[in-house]
C-alpha cells in the first residue's frame, strides 16, 4: 500500500511537473516562432533593401542626368567630359579608363576600354593576342578573341559634336538594360578616345559660351558663328592633329599613336564635322585610294557604309559617300590606320561654325542635338557591324600582316639610307621607331645595285657600316612602302591633300631602293654617338652645321651668352674637313673661367659632336682670325601672328623655336605692328598670310636700318613687284598655237568636266628639286640641291646680279614626284624660289615654299634656321 501510495504521489507530482514542463516549452515554442517570424520579416526587409541598393547601383546615370542638361542644349567643356568618363569608370565593372598623355595646356588624354564581364579582366591578353596576329610578337593566337573597334572623337576642336556623342555612346555600351550592346560586347572590345584635341575644343567652347545669347541665333551671320583667329580647329601650337598621325610632331599625337600601335585595332573611326550645309558623310571613301589599300579594306568600307545607311534611311537623314574624302595621304586618322591593317574611316557631320543652331542653305535649322544624334548612330552602327563580322575581321587582319612579312608591296625589298648626316639619321630612326618600323645598320660592306632617289638612276653603292638598312619583309611593310616610295601612284589626281612626302627627300638623306631582300648586319644602333669631352683647354671648338640638332646647340650657347662664329668657307683642321657654316666657338671673346666647361657640357647634354682645336692656324682654308670667319649676333626674333595670318604656318615657326630649338621668340599681332618698337628686334618672320599695307613704310625703314625680314609663301607674293623690292613675278610665255587651240575649243567644254578641267592648274603638294647655292649662308650645311615641297605654282624671275642672290632655283627638269597640273608644270621652270636681297643695311629673304610644312620636312628646318641665324651676319 505504501509503495502504491508512493507511486501514486510520484505520478501525480510528475504529471504536475510534466504539465509545467510542457507549458514552458509551449511558451518557448510560441516565443521562438514569433522570434523567427520577426527575423524572417527583418531578413526579407534586408533583402529588399539589398535588392533595391543593387538595383540603384545598376542604374548608371546617362550624360543628361550626370551633366544636368540634355546633350545638345549647350557645349560641354572638356573637364566635364573627363568627369563623366571617370564617373563611368567608378560605377561600371565593364570598363577600364586609361590616361595615356596630356596636352600642351595640361589637359588629360583619355582612352576608355569597354568589354564584356569575361573580357574586361583580360585586356592585356587581348592586346598581346592582337600583336601576335600581326606577327609583331611571337606565340599562338587565343581562341574566341574579340574584335577591337576604336572610335576617335573631336580631332578638330571646333568640330565638337562628336565628343558629346562619345559620352552617349559610352553610356549605351555600359547601360545594363541595353541588351543590344551587351550582345555586341560578347565578341567586341570597344575603345573610345573622347577628345583628341582638348586644347582646341576648349578654345572653341569658351569662345562660343562667351558670345552666345539667351537663345541660340540661327542666322549664319551672327557673331556666334564667326570664330576669332586662330579658331578652335588646331591645337595649342596651331597644328592640325588630323594630319600628324605618321609624322607625330605634336605631343598629343606621339602619345596617341604610341597607344594605337600597342593595340592595332581591326576597325578605326575618326570623327569630324564639315561645313554645316553638307549632309553626313561616311565610308566608302572617295578615289584616289592608295594602291596598297587591300580589296578587303575597300569592300568592308562598303559593308560598314551600308549598315550606317540603314539607320540613316530609317530616320530620313541625308548622307553621302564616295565623294571628296580620299585615301592617299598617309597621316590622316583614316589612312594611317588603313596602312596599319585597320578598316580606317572618316565620318563627317555637317556643323563647323554651326553653334547650337544654324540656318542652312536649304532653309532648315540644323541643331547641335541633331549633329550629336547622327554621330551617335554611326558609332553604334559601326560596333554592331564589326561584332557581326568578328571572325572575318580577325582573319583578314592576320592575312594583312602575313602578306606584309611574306610578300611586301613595291619593287624594292630593301632600302639603304646613307649615313652622311648622323643627326638626321638619328631623327629618322626615332620617327620610324615611333611607327613600329624595324630597321638595322650596315650590310657588311656589301655592294648593292639600287635606285638612287637623288639621281633617278639605277647605280651601284657600297654600303657603310653605319648606313641604315630597312628590310621590307616586316609587319609594317605597307606603311614603310607608303612612306618611302619615291613616286606615289595616283589613279585619280583630284585629291584632298599633298601627293608627295617620301622621307628621303624630306630628310635630305641619300637613299637606294634595292630589289633584293637584304638583312642588316646589325640591329643595334649604327648611329655614331659623339664622345663627350672632359678636361680640355682648347683654343677653339668646332661643331658641324648639318641638322636641327646643330641649330639647337647654337641656340643653347647663345642663351648662355657664349659668343659663336661660323666659317663662310670650308676648311681643314685637326685632321678633319669642315663645311661652310661650321660653328666656331673660340676662347677669344669668351673670356670666362667656365668657358670649356659650359661649351663641353652643353654639347654633351645635346649629344653634339665637338672637335677641339689647339690653334687658330688651320691645315687648309682660312685661319680662324680671317675675314671668312663671321660673328653670329644673337638675334631678337619677332613672329607675326593674328588676323590674316595662316595660323598653321605661324604655328610651325612657333613650335620650331619653342619646342625644338628652345630659343626665345616674341609673337606680335600684325595689327599691333604699328605700335611695336621695331628697333627691339633684329628678325621679323612673316608666315603665309594676307597682310594689309604690307610692307608698311615703318617696316621698310626698319629693314633699311639693319632689320632682317623673312617672308614665306603668300607673304612673298605680297612683296613681289613692290617698290624697293627686287622680286618680280615670272611672266608666262604665251604659246600662240596652244592659245589659238584653246580659243577654238572654249565653247565646247563639258559642264560635267569642270572639276577635272580645274586641276590643270592645280598643285596640291609635289616635290621639286632645287639647284642650291650652298656657298651662300642660306644654303649652309646642305648639298648643292634641295628638295622643296611645293603647294602652289608661284615662281619668280631670277634676281639680277645687283639685286640679290638666287639661292634656290628651278630648271626645266626640276619636277620629282607628286601630282602637278599640266599648266602648273609648264609654269614652274627657270625661276627663283629662294632668294636674298640686300635693302639698305638690312636684308629680305624670300622663301616661296613653306620649308617647315607640318614640321615633318626635316631638311627645311636647317634651311629656315640659316635664314634666322646665318644670313646677314
Amino acid at each position: 500500500m505504501m509503495l502504491e501510495s508512493t507511486l501514486t504521489d510520484f505520478s501525480s507530482a510528475h504529471l504536475k511537473f510534466a504539465h509545467l514542463h510542457i507549458g514552458f516549452y509551449l511558451h518557448i515554442s510560441v516565443s521562438l516562432n514569433r522570434f523567427f517570424t520577426m527575423i524572417k520579416k527583418l531578413f526579407l526587409i534586408l533583402m529588399a533593401v539589398v535588392s533595391a541598393s543593387a538595383a540603384f547601383a545598376q542604374k548608371i546615370q546617362s550624360p543628361d542626368e550626370f551633366l544636368g542638361y540634355k546633350l545638345g542644349d549647350q557645349f560641354t567643356p572638356h573637364y566635364r567630359i573627363v568627369d563623366y568618363f571617370k564617373y563611368i569608370a567608378q560605377v561600371s565593372k565593364n570598363v577600364k579608363l586609361q590616361q595615356f598623355g596630356s596636352t600642351n595646356e595640361g589637359r588629360p588624354l583619355l582612352a576608355m576600354f569597354i568589354a564584356s564581364d569575361e573580357n574586361i579582366g583580360r585586356l592585356e591578353e587581348i592586346r598581346h593576342n592582337n600583336l601576335r596576329l600581326a606577327g609583331i610578337e611571337g606565340g599562338n593566337a587565343i581562341a574566341n578573341a574579340p574584335v577591337i573597334t576604336w572610335l576617335s572623337y573631336n580631332v578638330h576642336g571646333n568640330e565638337p559634336a562628336s565628343s558629346e556623342a562619345a559620352m552617349w555612346t559610352l553610356y549605351d555600351l555600359v547601360d545594363p538594360a541595353n541588351t543590344a550592346t551587351k550582345a555586341w560586347l560578347k565578341n567586341s572590345l570597344v575603345v573610345i578616345d573622347p577628345c583628341l584635341n582638348p586644347d582646341g575644343r576648349d578654345r572653341y567652347v569658351h569662345f562660343y559660351n562667351s558670345v552666345r545669347g539667351a537663345v541660340p541665333d540661327a542666322s549664319p551671320t551672327a557673331r556666334e558663328h564667326v570664330e576669332p583667329w586662330p579658331g578652335g580647329r588646331i591645337n595649342h601650337y596651331y597644328f592640325d592633329l588630323n594630319r600628324d598621325w605618321a609624322w607625330q610632331a605634336q605631343k598629343e599625337t606621339q602619345a596617341r599613336v604610341g597607344l594605337f600601335n600597342q593595340w592595332l585595332p581591326e576597325v578605326h573611326v575618326d570623327y569630324h564635322e564639315q561645313g554645316y550645309n553638307a549632309p553626313y558623310y561616311f565610308a566608302p571613301a572617295a578615289e584616289p585610294y592608295h594602291k596598297d589599300i587591300t580589296k578587303w579594306q575597300r569592300d568592308f568600307q562598303v559593308t560598314i557604309g551600308k549598315n550606317n545607311a540603314k539607320y540613316f534611311d530609317q530616320n530620313g537623314w541625308m548622307y553621302f559617300t564616295k565623294q571628296e574624302f580620299d585615301l592617299l595621304y598617309p597621316s590622316y586618322g583614316d589612312t594611317y590606320p588603313l596602312y596599319n591593317g585597320s578598316i580606317g574611316m572618316t565620318y563627317e557631320q555637317g556643323g563647323i561654325s554651326g553653334g547650337l543652331a544654324v540656318l542652312t542653305r536649304s532653309g532648315d535649322t540644323l541643331t547641335f542635338a541633331q549633329r550629336i544624334a547622327h554621330h551617335h548612330a554611326t558609332g553604334l552602327s559601326t560596333i554592331e557591324i564589326a561584332s557581326a563580322n568578328v571572325q572575318k575581321l580577325l582573319d583578314e587582319f592576320k592575312k594583312f600582316y602575313d602578306n606584309n612579312r611574306n610578300n611586301p608591296p613595291g619593287e624594292y625589298k630593301t632600302y639603304v639610307i646613307k649615313n652622311d648626316n648622323n643627326n638626321n639619321i638619328n631623327t629618322l630612326a626615332k620617327m620610324l621607331g615611333r611607327n613600329g618600323i624595324q630597321y638595322g645598320f650596315g650590310l657588311g660592306n656589301k655592294t648593292v645595285i639600287g635606285y638612287d632617289y637623288f639621281t633617278g638612276k639605277t647605280e651601284q653603292y657600297k654600303a657603310g657600316p653605319n648606313d641604315m638598312v630597312i628590310n621590307a619583309h616586316q609587319p609594317k611593310a605597307i606603311l614603310l612602302h607608303v612612306l618611302l616610295e619615291p613616286k606615289t601612284f595616283i589613279a585619280d589626281s583630284n585629291t584632298y591633300d599633298i601627293t608627295a612626302w617620301a622621307l628621303p627627300y624630306a630628310y635630305g638623306l641619300k637613299t637606294y631602293g634595292v630589289k633584293e631582300s637584304l638583312k642588316p648586319a646589325s640591329t643595334t644602333s649604327g648611329i655614331v654617338e659623339p664622345q663627350p669631352l672632359a678636361n680640355t683647354h682648347a683654343y677653339a671648338y668646332v661643331a658641324n652645321w648639318q641638322s636641327v640638332n646643330d641649330v639647337r646647340f647654337l641656340a643653347a650657347l647663345l642663351k648662355k651668352h657664349i659668343k659663336v662664329r661660323y666659317s663662310e668657307k670650308p676648311f681643314e683642321a685637326a685632321g678633319k674637313k669642315f663645311m661652310a657654316g661650321s660653328l666656331l666657338i673660340t676662347r677669344a671673346s669668351n673670356d670666362r673661367s667656365d668657358f670649356d666647361q659650359v661649351v663641353t657640357q652643353t654639347a654633351a647634354a645635346l649629344n653634339e659632336g665637338l672637335t677641339p682645336l689647339a690653334s687658330g692656324f688651320v691645315d687648309k682654308g682660312s685661319d680662324l682670325g680671317s675675314d671668312a670667319v663671321r660673328y653670329i649676333r644673337q638675334p631678337r626674333v619677332m613672329l607675326i601672328s593674328g588676323e590674316g595670318v595662316n595660323a598653321e604656318a605661324m604655328g610651325e615657326v612657333w613650335h620650331l623655336f619653342e619646342q625644338q630649338l628652345g630659343y626665345p621668340i616674341t609673337l606680335v599681332n600684325y595689327q599691333s605692328l604699328g605700335r611695336t618698337r621695331l628697333a627691339d628686334f633684329d628678325v621679323a618672320i612673316f608666315p603665309d598670310g594676307n597682310y594689309d599695307d604690307f610692307p608698311s613704310e615703318k617696316l621698310q625703314g626698319w629693314i633699311r636700318d639693319g632689320g632682317k625680314l623673312i617672308a614665306l609663301d603668300n607673304a612673298v607674293a605680297q612683296l613681289a613687284d613692290k617698290k624697293g623690292f627686287a622680286l618680280k613675278k615670272k611672266e608666262e610665255k604665251k604659246d600662240e598655237k596652244a592659245e589659238a587651240k584653246e580659243k577654238e575649243n572654249i565653247n565646247i567644254k563639258i559642264y560635267g568636266d569642270r572639276d577635272r578641267d580645274a586641276i590643270r592648274s592645280m598643285i596640291p603638294g609635289a616635290i621639286f628639286k632645287l639647284t642650291l647655292d650652298n656657298t651662300h649662308p642660306l644654303g649652309f650645311g646642305l648639298p648643292n640641291y634641295y628638295y622643296s615641297l611645293k603647294l602652289n605654282d608661284d615662281i619668280y624671275d631670277y634676281l639680277g646680279s645687283e639685286d640679290g642672290w638666287n639661292v634656290g632655283t628651278v630648271k626645266k627638269n626640276s619636277y620629282v614626284s607628286g601630282f602637278v597640273g599640266v599648266q602648273s608644270k609648264q609654269k614652274i621652270v627657270n625661276g627663283t624660289l629662294l632668294g636674298v636681297q640686300s635693302l639698305g643695311r638690312g636684308s629680305v629673304i624670300y622663301m616661296v615654299d613653306d620649308p617647315l610644312f607640318r614640321s615633318f620636312w626635316e631638311n627645311g628646318k636647317l634651311l629656315f634656321s640659316n635664314a634666322v641665324f646665318m644670313v646677314g651676319q
